[in-house]
């Protein structure tokens, strides 16, 4: 077993591990709705990787992914959603071969120049306790520039994957909800995050894909993000 090292831990660690395990999503099956949300994530911001990662104590499970198929898992001490768990923040490189890039480990720097990365952009999955247990992330290939409005919408889109998570907990542990209500609530964020989905498309179509994305794609995004994050809050305990 790799030794984590203590550098790497963010200080709550321990608790923060209780909440993932509460959630029981680590190694849950494979559900079609958090594919959309990698799915989307890449789209709204033109870029051909994103995951779900969930940090547990020696592993990152990469609960969904978009643009690396098979990807299952990674040991913590080589990924950089390790260190977004540690700052316990949002984290932004923009060039992973420059010097801006010390931050990692040398075994997440080596993995990262191993698969050709460049760029790497990531937001906290928070629970209602506040605990950060993992992130949602976007990659290139190629260095670029993430603008504080783009970093606004990550993380609009992680808090609802964090959402997601919690109001799938309350479905399947409530007596009289259950996987039938799940099924239920899980059918209709997919509409929705398909129906976003082609107004990205549409909308990236439109003012041509820039970097960064313009407002006048990202605004209306963000409208509609909101509008999820209401859906779902009526069902978040």
């Amino acid at each position: 077993m790799i030794q984590i090292p203590a550098a790497l831990l963010p200080p709550d660690d321990a608790e923060r591990l209780r909440t993932l395990r509460h959630y029981d999503i680590v190694h849950s099956l494979h559900e079609s709705v958090f594919d959309e949300f990698v799915d989307l994530t890449a789209h709204i911001f033109s870029l051909p990787i994103s995951l779900i990662a969930l940090v547990d104590e020696n592993e990152v499970y990469y609960h969904a992914s978009y643009g690396v198929p098979g990807l299952l898992r990674q040991p913590r001490v080589e990924a950089i959603c390790s260190l977004v768990v540690r700052e316990n923040k949002a984290l932004v490189i923009t060039d992973l071969a420059s010097d801006e890039a010390l931050r990692l480990t040398a075994a997440a720097d080596a993995a990262a120049r191993a698969k050709g990365l460049r760029f790497y952009a990531g937001a906290p999955l928070r629970m209602p306790d506040q605990r950060n247990i993992g992130t949602l992330c976007v990659i290139d290939r190629a260095p670029r520039t993430f603008s504080t409005d783009e970093q606004q919408v990550l993380d609009q889109v992680a808090q609802l994957v964090g959402q997601t998570i919690a109001v799938r907990h309350y479905c399947l542990t409530r007596s009289g909800l259950g996987e039938p209500r799940w099924q239920a609530v899980r059918g209709q964020v997919v509409e929705e995050l398909v129906a976003l989905g082609a107004l990205v498309r549409y909308l990236l179509a439109r003012y041509n894909t820039q970097v960064p994305v313009p407002e006048a794609v990202l605004e209306p995004v963000a409208r509609r993000l909101n509008d999820l994050r209401r859906v779902l809050a009526e069902y978040q305990q």
